[in-house]
């Protein structure tokens, strides 16, 4: 087991991608207007590759254009002093081919913003971005 010099276990890249399978609300981390920006996003995983959905219209639509993102997704227990985050690094671009839009549109990915499955301000917009960095770290109170 991997510790790094916080006393943090460090995850592999494989257990990085299986957890971030099992929640579907990150953050994404991203350039708008040359200031850094941080929004909750839902998403879902399309093999090494997050899938994003977004109204077209968006900020983040409109800052996230073939770019360097990030993204975190984490759980974490007060109480029990337990849990895990997992950071991911690559160029996002927006899908613009109605074939693979159509496609990414029966993944499960429906907006938390709104309880109908059309995103709020229109038109579905997604945005993947390819796992090309990830690292995780697991918090726990015992060896």
């Amino acid at each position: 087991m991997k510790v790094d010099s916080a006393g943090l276990r460090v995850l592999s890249r494989a257990e990085c991608i299986q957890l971030l399978a099992s929640t579907p609300l990150g953050r994404i981390v991203f350039t708008d207007r040359a200031l850094p920006a941080i929004q909750p996003v839902n998403y879902t995983l399309d093999g090494d590759t997050l899938v994003i959905r977004t109204a077209a219209g968006s900020k983040l639509a409109a800052a996230v254009r073939d770019t360097i993102v990030a993204l975190e997704a984490d759980v974490f227990d007060s109480d029990g002093r337990t849990g895990w985050s997992v950071t991911v690094v690559g160029q996002a671009h927006a899908v613009g081919d109605v074939h693979e839009v159509s496609r990414l549109a029966r993944l499960p990915l429906a907006p938390w913003t709104s309880r109908t499955a059309e995103p709020a301000g229109g038109a579905d917009h997604y945005i993947v971005l390819p796992i090309e960095q990830v690292s995780g770290r697991r918090v726990c109170t015992h060896p």
